[in-house]
């Protein structure tokens, strides 16, 4: 088998649902959830999460901030080179999405940047406050699934950039701070 066969065999299941997401009407108010949990993924959530955290009077309030901001640097130091080595175009960039229309700073797909991002915050914050976690993944996970939804990612950008911000996230949970 040779290596273009290989790759192709291997994306055929994220290209086919990347084809239904991209050609579902989805009805207004999952359109509106979709586009408001990229939009949250874009920073703004985790810096008021963070901000939120070091309002607390919780003594660790500063090494869970810190653990966050470390994770979510190597996160991003990582994907960016990933993304550069791989150079996988973006899924509406391969087929028109149907509805949504987003504008984005590069043009390359995996791993997803939204979701590394999402998990290292929701794995480091989660792992200092565990009566938190569990919104702080459900909100991660909505980032995460709003980029496939809006074509911005297909599954394994997704699933890969989630795994790569948890393991980031608990490593500095664990060993950084």
């Amino acid at each position: 088998m040779t290596l273009a066969r290989a790759k192709s065999t291997l994306s055929a299941p994220d290209h086919e649902v990347m084809r239904r997401v991209n050609r579902w009407r989805a009805p207004r108010w999952v359109r509106w959830w979709m586009l408001l949990a990229t939009r949250a993924g874009d920073g703004w959530l985790w810096a008021l999460a963070g901000i939120a955290v070091l309002l607390s009077a919780d003594p660790e309030r500063f090494r869970a901030v810190e653990a966050a901001a470390i994770a979510v640097t190597a996160g991003i130091l990582i994907f960016h080179r990933v993304k550069t080595y791989f150079c996988r175009l973006r899924p509406r960039d391969i087929e028109p999405h149907c509805w949504a229309h987003v504008v984005t700073r590069d043009k390359f797909s995996f791993p997803s940047g939204h979701s590394t991002t999402a998990f290292a915050v929701a794995v480091a914050l989660g792992s200092f406050y565990p009566e938190i976690r569990p919104v702080l993944l459900v909100l991660a996970a909505n980032v995460a699934i709003s980029r496939v939804v809006i074509g911005m990612h297909f599954v394994s950008d997704v699933l890969v950039g989630s795994g790569m911000g948890a393991i980031l996230g608990y490593l500095t949970f664990r060993f950084v701070v």
